[in-house]
């Protein structure tokens, strides 16, 4: 999904923010942790911090990647302080998306336009694991032309939860189905979220079930992609 991560450094420039890409890094290991992989965890763990240790400040449009680093990175090293101590040096320098422009920028809008109603996904990871809920959604609302209608049951898990959604398809076929039917009966044009994997998992039934309707990152939505 290169486009949310080519309109996050679009909208970080448009904000003034001085961005680095670092073409080195990696995945930040959130899959193998949660699989049980510990070796293979720690190793992207630590060519994460390597590449990032030196960086002011670390925004990444994927909340559940910022908890990994924030939250399970401590917990991972726990057995070598030398990385432990590195690792805790990182976590307060890490932000979602959302997170940064709102609490560290002070931004409250883009200047971005949208002409319909849009309502908003609270990503499990976004919203239960950093507390980031009125930060996208006071973006979401200075969209010049957009309507903010809620969501019903908006804290809801989509389904996807990474390794659940491979172990459990049945279950995770239901409850994205139940987010969809809740979207559609929002009556919105679109569906804004702050995380690439519900998006990915959002996309994927609507565009089984619902061709007509669709999903976007808060990232293509500020940056303009709306359309």
């Amino acid at each position: 999904m290169p486009d949310i991560g080519v309109c996050t450094h679009r909208l970080l420039r448009r904000l003034g923010v001085r961005t680095i890409y670092h073409e080195e890094q990696t995945c930040c290991g959130q899959p193998a942790i949660r699989a049980g992989f510990t070796r293979e965890a720690k190793r992207a763990a630590k060519h994460f911090i390597e590449t990032f240790e030196n960086d002011e400040a670390i925004v990444s449009p994927s909340g559940s990647c910022i908890y990994t680093v924030r939250y399970y990175y401590p917990d991972l090293f726990r057995d070598e302080p030398g990385w432990l101590r590195r690792a805790e040096a990182l976590s307060p320098r890490v932000y979602e998306l959302s997170q940064y422009m709102v609490d560290v920028l002070g931004v409250d809008a883009v200047g971005a336009r949208f002409s319909g109603k849009v309502t908003y996904h609270e990503s499990c990871h976004v919203l239960r694991g950093l507390g980031v809920s009125e930060q996208p959604k006071k973006l979401i609302g200075s969209v010049q032309g957009a309507e903010f209608v809620p969501l019903n049951n908006a804290d809801r898990c989509c389904g996807f939860g990474g390794e659940f959604a491979n172990a459990y398809p049945d279950i995770s076929e239901e409850l994205v189905k139940d987010k969809v039917q809740n979207y559609l009966n929002s009556g919105a044009d679109l569906l804004v979220l702050c995380e690439p994997g519900c998006l990915l998992n959002i996309n994927g039934y609507l565009s089984r079930n619902h061709p007509g309707k669709r999903a976007m990152h808060i990232a293509e939505f500020l940056a303009g992609g709306a359309g």
